[in-house]
């Protein structure tokens, strides 16, 4: 007969842990980052101290290490016992969760940590906002206002992206997204060259596609969702809002320009309202669903502390 713990294992696929019990993890993995050089990663109103780093993302760090070594040991293998030289392929790092979660910050933060193990790696860091539709094939559809829906993406264009960079093609690019023109920025492209490890975060990476036989998680190997209650998400995407109005916004090239010389009062409610109608739409249609796709959940609180990790068996 199983134990108790071995029945909870069989209906429940992930292990968790609280946060003592993470960051206990960590094995004296040195922290090689300073206040300086987070304060360069944090997205705004992103609230990461050197602390989090130490007790989260360093036992991540390490575990993550040791997904992409064995990786490399399995290629290595497999090469041999084709008797072919193993391909240069990058390791994949999906990272997913809903807008204003701070998973921008995670992969920031992660493609820092990754490349400075050992004599250091090459890490890329790719954003699905590169594959959504230019506006005006969004404006001609009528989805401006399901921008980040599963219908405003080229999931074809994505899909070969990924194909390339697990063929080891070398020289694969990417569309580039401008948050200030909010649209595909014509003719400029990043181009991603074999890194070892490349990450590819999106509110979009777990989702499963109609358009595709495959889908963009079946390149990836290794995933992770942030995540955290709707309230607090809400909360961090309303201030956001707020301070976006004293900063992007008031570039007159910027998309939300009108949005600038809103009273507090006005911006709160105009923030509110499109989170309602449409952010909160797409999370619990959309993105929530994904969640329980991932390798690797991570639990905020409402200061953006990650308070639980779930780990999948």
């Amino acid at each position: 007969m199983p134990s108790v713990i071995e029945r909870d294992m069989l209906m429940n696929p992930y292990l968790e842990f609280d946060r003592a019990a993470w960051s206990a993890l960590r094995d004296h993995t040195p922290l090689p980052l300073t206040e300086e050089e987070l304060n360069e990663l944090k997205g705004l109103n992103d609230q990461v101290s050197l602390e989090e780093v130490e007790a989260i993302y360093l036992p991540l760090t390490h575990l993550l290490n040791l997904h992409i070594e064995a990786a490399e040991r399995l290629k290595q293998a497999s090469a041999a016992f084709l008797h072919m030289e193993a391909p240069k392929v990058p390791f994949v790092l999906g990272i997913a969760g809903s807008v204003a979660v701070g998973k921008s910050t995670t992969a920031r933060l992660l493609q820092r940590l990754l490349s400075r193990h050992g004599n250091g790696r090459k890490v890329d860091l790719v954003t699905t906002d590169g594959f959504l539709y230019p506006k005006r094939v969004l404006e001609e559809r009528g989805l401006m206002k399901r921008k980040g829906f599963p219908e405003s993406y080229a999931v074809k264009t994505l899909m070969d992206f990924m194909g390339q960079i697990k063929s080891g093609n070398p020289r694969v690019k990417a569309p580039i997204y401008s948050h200030l023109t909010y649209d595909i920025i014509p003719g400029q492209y990043q181009f991603v060259e074999q890194p070892d490890v490349l990450i590819v975060e999106g509110i979009n990476v777990l989702q499963v596609s109609k358009e595709a036989h495959s889908f963009v998680s079946d390149f990836f190997d290794f995933s992770i969702f942030v995540d955290a209650p709707e309230t607090f998400i809400e909360r961090w995407y309303v201030e956001r809002f707020l301070m976006l109005r004293h900063t992007a916004f008031k570039n007159k090239d910027s998309y939300f320009h009108r949005y600038a010389s809103l009273t507090d009062e006005e911006a709160v409610e105009t923030a509110a309202t499109i989170w309602k109608e449409i952010n909160a739409v797409n999370l619990y249609d959309n993105i929530l669903p994904t969640k329980r796709r991932a390798m690797l959940i991570l639990e905020k609180d409402a200061e953006h502390r990650i308070q639980q990790i779930q780990l999948r068996n």
